[in-house]
C-alpha cells in the first residue's frame, strides 16, 4: 500500500474542508466571537467528523515510528492546550491525538417513591399521621428567582474558533503530529495500568454518519480503515 500517496490525497481533501469551515464563519481564517445558535451548529456537525479523519491521518503518519522516552517514563496523560498561557497570553491550541471515550455508566430511570415517614404526636382527629409529601405541602413557598434575560440567539464561538485553529495547525504540520502521537503511546505503554492505550476508540469514529451526506463522510470512512490497517503489527 503506498502511504505516503493516501496521507497526501487525504490531507489535501481535508485541508479544504477545514478552508470551508474558517469560511462558513465569515471572516475566511479569523476568529469570531458570537456566532447564530444555527450557523454554529452547522459548523460542529462538519467539525466533528473532520476531527475524526485528521486524527485517523495522525496514526497513519505516525506508523513505525519509534521514540525513545527520558528517565520519566510516564506521566498523567495531559488536557489539551488551555485559553491563557503561564505568563498570561493566549497559548496555541493543541490538537487532541485519542477519541473522546464513551461513557457507558448505567443510568437509573424509574418513578420516584416519596417514603411513608410519620412524625409521631402530630396525628390529626382521625389518628392518622401526615407524611413526608404533606409536610412538603406545607412549607412555604420559596421565592422565584429572577426570570433570565431573553436570548439573542448567539453563541460563544472561543471554543469553537479553538478546535478549528488546532484542526489547521495539525494538518500543516502532520510530522510534528506524528511524533506526538508517538511519545504519547510509548508514555502509555510504560503506564503500570492504562485505561486504553490506542488512540482509536471500539467502533464507529466519532462524528461518523451512517448516510453520507457531505465529502467528509467518505473521507472519514477510508481514513478510518487506513487508520486500523496502520496499527496493525508488522508482520513481515
Amino acid at each position: 500500500m503506498d502511504w505516503d500517496l493516501a496521507i497526501k490525497r487525504n490531507s489535501e481533501a481535508l485541508k479544504g474542508i477545514v478552508a470551508s469551515l474558517f469560511a462558513m464563519l465569515g471572516l475566511g481564517e479569523a476568529t469570531v466571537s458570537r456566532l447564530p445558535r444555527s450557523l454554529h451548529s452547522a459548523v460542529l456537525r462538519l467539525l466533528r467528523p473532520t476531527e475524526s479523519a485528521v486524527r485517523r491521518l495522525v496514526v497513519i503518519a505516525a506508523r513505525g515510528l519509534v521514540v525513545k522516552l527520558k528517565a520519566a517514563a510516564w506521566r498523567p496523560m495531559a488536557k489539551p492546550a488551555g485559553p491563557i498561557g503561564k505568563r498570561g497570553g493566549q497559548s496555541p491550541p493543541s490538537f487532541q491525538l485519542f477519541d473522546q471515550r464513551k461513557n457507558f455508566k448505567a443510568r437509573r430511570r424509574g418513578r420516584r417513591v416519596i417514603p411513608r415517614i410519620y412524625v409521631f404526636g402530630n396525628d390529626d382527629a382521625w389518628g392518622n399521621y401526615p407524611t413526608v409529601a404533606s409536610l412538603w405541602a406545607a412549607r412555604r413557598p420559596m421565592a422565584l428567582a429572577a426570570p433570565a434575560p431573553p436570548s439573542d440567539g448567539l453563541v460563544n464561538t472561543f471554543r469553537l474558533s479553538r478546535r478549528l485553529q488546532s484542526l489547521k495547525l495539525a494538518l500543516e504540520d502532520l510530522p510534528r503530529q506524528a511524533k506526538r502521537l508517538a511519545r504519547w503511546r510509548a508514555r502509555r505503554e510504560a503506564m503500570p495500568s492504562p485505561k486504553f492505550k490506542s488512540p482509536l476508540r471500539p467502533g464507529p469514529p466519532p462524528g461518523r454518519r451512517k448516510k453520507a451526506i457531505h465529502p467528509i463522510d467518505e473521507i472519514l470512512t477510508e481514513c478510518h480503515w487506513l487508520a486500523w490497517e496502520a496499527l496493525k503489527p508488522d508482520t513481515s
